[in-house]
C-alpha cells in the first residue's frame, strides 16, 4: 500500500497493491501497519459505515465537536468526490481544503484526521462508500458546515445544483461554524 500526500498534511491518500488475473483481483483494504508506517498514527477503529448515493447528492460538509473522528474512505461502486477542509483554528492550513476522486475502479482511500470536515457527492449513476471512523456517532456534537460556503469555494466539479438533507441546506457559513481552537 502506497501512502500519496495531498495538500493538507495529515489527510492522505492511499493506494492499495491490487494483485489481479483472468479470476478477479485481491488487495489489503486496511493494514494497521502500513497504515501506522505512513501516518504515525495508530488509530483504534470502532465503526464501520455504509452509504448508498444517487448522482448529485452531496453530504457535508460534517464534523463532531466532541467524540471527533478521523474517518478512512474508499468507494465501492460509482465514483464520488471527497472532500476535507481543515477546522483547526490553530492550524497553517485553517478554511483550506483538498479534494480527492476516490472510486472502485481506483480502488484508492482516503484518511481524514480528526479536526477536519468531510463531505462528499456522488459523481456516478450512483455509489457507494464504506468507511471506518476511530470514535462513534454522537448527534449532540454533530455539526455541519455549507457545502456552498463562499469563504471556503470548494471546487465540488457539479454541472448543476447538489441534492442535499434538510440538515445540509440548514448548515452553517464557515466564519460563523463551531471549530475547533
Amino acid at each position: 500500500m502506497k501512502a500519496v500526500t495531498t495538500d493538507l498534511p495529515g489527510v492522505l491518500v492511499f493506494e492499495p497493491t491490487v494483485m489481479g488475473d483472468e479470476r478477479g483481483f485481491f488487495f489489503e483494504s486496511f493494514n494497521a501497519r502500513a497504515f501506522q508506517q505512513a501516518t504515525g498514527l495508530a488509530p483504534t477503529f470502532v465503526q464501520d459505515n455504509h452509504s448508498r448515493s444517487k448522482k448529485g447528492v452531496l453530504r457535508g460538509l460534517h464534523y463532531q465537536l466532541q467524540n471527533t473522528q478521523g474517518k478512512l474512505v474508499r468507494v465501492i461502486a460509482g465514483e464520488m468526490l471527497d472532500v476535507a477542509v481543515d477546522i483547526r483554528r490553530s492550524s497553517p492550513h485553517f478554511g483550506k481544503w483538498t479534494a480527492v476522486r476516490l472510486s472502485a475502479e481506483n480502488r484508492r482511500q482516503l484518511w481524514i484526521p480528526e479536526g477536519f470536515a468531510h463531505g462528499l457527492v456522488a459523481l456516478s449513476e450512483f455509489a457507494e462508500c464504506l468507511y471506518k471512523v476511530t470514535d462513534y456517532y454522537n448527534p449532540t456534537a454533530e455539526r455541519s458546515i455549507r457545502w456552498d460556503d463562499p469563504d471556503l469555494a470548494i471546487d465540488w466539479t457539479l454541472d448543476s445544483a447538489p441534492q442535499l438533507s434538510a440538515r445540509d441546506q440548514d448548515a452553517a457559513l464557515f466564519k460563523d461554524a463551531d471549530v475547533f481552537a
